[in-house]
């Protein structure tokens, strides 16, 4: 768990908070494109968003839902973990990682708050992320999100309602945890007053989330 002190700030301040540096992904998105040479047409062909979105999203200008991340990392052949985190990895062997409550790269999305923990731990069988959730319904969420992976969230604050595929709605509480295939449809919902706060842990099926080099090595997400 995160460091704990005396005065604490509350997750969604600290997620929000000015004074904390969100990473810039529209720069990241502009420098992985132009290091493989690529006009924003050809970007858009490998990667399957439209230019235009590419192009707002470069400029800042539009925040990518976490569908069109997963399909961002694939079409850089990045796992999403190296697409998302900053900064260097560890080293491979005995390695020891300690997220502080300030630390943690930060992206939003129009329905998710994500701040990354232990993200300079790559070649890992998991990927774990704190995450509030701003959806209120699920008219926010134009596809449901599917990836090759499992998921476990276990809710921090507040309540939310899960939907997933062949499943009925699931409200989870303060405390309760669930476990799933996340190649089914899934979208999250915060039925709280306010944001809801998880902890959401993902393992790729079969593998691990591995630092590919730039431009090299399979995308472990794909889109």
């Amino acid at each position: 768990m995160p460091n704990l002190t005396i005065t604490r700030r509350p997750a969604e301040q600290r997620l929000r908070s000015s004074e904390e540096r969100p990473t810039e992904l529209g720069a990241r998105v502009k420098e992985l494109r132009i290091a493989r040479d690529w006009t924003l047409d050809e970007a858009s062909q490998r990667i399957g968003l439209s230019r235009s979105a590419l192009s707002k999203i470069e400029r800042n200008e539009m925040s990518p839902t976490f569908h069109a991340m997963q399909k961002l990392a694939a079409g850089f052949s990045l796992d999403l973990l190296s697409f998302l985190a900053s900064g260097e990895s560890s080293p491979p062997a005995g390695r020891r990682s300690i997220t502080r409550q300030d630390d943690g790269t930060r992206h939003e999305t129009p329905n998710y708050g994500l701040r990354l923990l232990m993200e300079e731990v790559r070649n890992t069988a998991f990927m774990v992320v704190e995450v509030l959730v701003r959806a209120r319904g699920l008219d926010q969420f134009p596809d449901w999100d599917r990836h090759d992976d499992e998921d476990f969230m276990y809710v921090l604050d507040g309540e939310i309602t899960l939907y997933t595929e062949h499943y009925a709605p699931a409200v989870l509480k303060s405390g309760d945890a669930v476990y799933f295939d996340a190649r089914l449809g899934h979208a999250c919902i915060s039925t709280s007053d306010g944001d809801a706060r998880l902890l959401w842990v993902t393992a790729p099926l079969g593998g691990r989330f591995s630092r590919s080099d730039e431009g090299q090595g399979d995308a472990t997400i794909p889109a």
